[in-house]
């Protein structure tokens, strides 16, 4: 798998008809909302990832989608069925995989699988070709016959998987799957999720991770219940961040955070490694990662201010540079102007 996902992809699958429509969904408990007025559409066939942070609202969402939950208000599809009236054949016509994992330990793989091919009711005449591919795509043959329950994190993940797609559906919900496995299962995981993709299968996945959000197609970016933001992961990165983001080397970095953050024109400052990513304003019309002289392109927090507070204060500047935002400096961004415009999200107001 590259390192990138190839955007070219949205092209060439075939269909532009939404798998999944959601129009001010809602989902109260008691007065809290937890998740307000959503709107997004699904492409048949896309990889559609929802990105935020844990309690943003995402796996509320993917279960009222799954016909899990019943929603509060608003109105949705999945797959042309009603997501309020029809969450039983919804049910039929989806894998769904939750963050936890949903197997059965004291049973072995096989047992396993021939449990979930009862509970979808496929025909005995297609039970053994199912169970073949499943073993064969989890890469679980020469473990057919272990416990579940003494497999790693990463068997693991791939046998739900493996389980969930069993009836072939159209759609697969993933609920931050690849959460608590090791970078390589993740890796391999999302292998998995692209092929499925390359038959035409519509993959919704939740994540909060900023690296697995770029293997998407496209991006929805939820906080506090509410979609932020939407877009590819390029899209994202140009369309909705209009800061300047500033990469910082300096004695330490962490300490130097609160120097940057009381400058005028600093947005946000975050630690990325080593160096500090720093937002600030630009000055309209410039376009970011050009390499253009810092007294024309920089707004009241500009380089040399930057550069100049922190020498001051006992942090000397190695290096300072523009460079192009991360998906993280992105979602960072819109949290920080999110908060500055919207109150705390507690009740629901009668």
């Amino acid at each position: 798998m590259s390192e990138s996902p190839n955007n070219s992809k949205l092209e060439t699958r075939n269909s532009n008809l939404p798998a999944v429509e959601v129009r001010d969904l809602e989902k109260r408990f008691g007065r809290f909302l937890a998740v307000d007025k959503v709107s997004f559409a699904v492409r048949a066939g896309e990889i559609f990832g929802f990105l935020g942070p844990n309690g943003a609202g995402k796996s509320t969402t993917i279960r009222m989608l799954c016909g899990i939950l019943a929603p509060s208000g608003g109105s949705g599809s999945v797959a042309g069925l009603d997501i309020r009236t029809q969450s039983e054949q919804i049910k039929a016509r989806i894998g769904y995989m939750s963050q936890r994992f949903s197997l059965y330990e004291d049973l072995t793989v096989e047992e396993n699988i021939d449990f979930f091919s009862g509970i979808y009711r496929i025909p005995a005449a297609h039970k053994t070709q199912r169970k073949a591919w499943v073993l064969e795509m989890a890469g679980l043959k020469d473990l057919r016959a272990s416990r579940t329950g003494v497999l790693s994190g990463g068997w693991k993940q791939r046998l739900a998987l493996g389980c969930a797609v069993l009836h072939e559906p159209p759609i697969v919900f993933l609920d931050e799957p690849t959460s608590g496995v090791d970078p390589v299962s993740r890796r391999r995981f999302w292998e998995l999720i692209y092929q499925m993709a390359q038959n035409h299968v519509t993959v919704f996945v939740t994540t909060h991770y900023m690296d697995e959000a770029e293997y998407c197609d496209r991006l929805g970016l939820i906080y506090r219940g509410r979609l932020i933001a939407s877009g590819t992961p390029e899209e994202l990165k140009t369309k909705w961040m209009q800061q300047a983001v500033l990469e910082v080397v300096c004695d330490r970095p962490s300490e130097a955070i609160g120097v940057l953050e009381a400058l005028s024109g600093v947005h946000e400052a975050a630690l990325f490694g080593q160096a500090l990513h720093v937002v600030i304003a630009r000055v309209a019309g410039v376009s970011p990662a050009r390499g253009q002289d810092a007294r024309d392109t920089d707004g009241p927090a500009g380089r040399e201010l930057i550069a100049h507070a922190l020498n001051e204060a006992g942090f000397p500047v190695q290096r300072l540079e523009e460079i192009a935002p991360s998906l993280e400096d992105v979602f960072l961004s819109l949290i920080e102007s999110h908060d500055r415009q919207a109150g705390p999200q507690v009740e629901v107001k009668r």
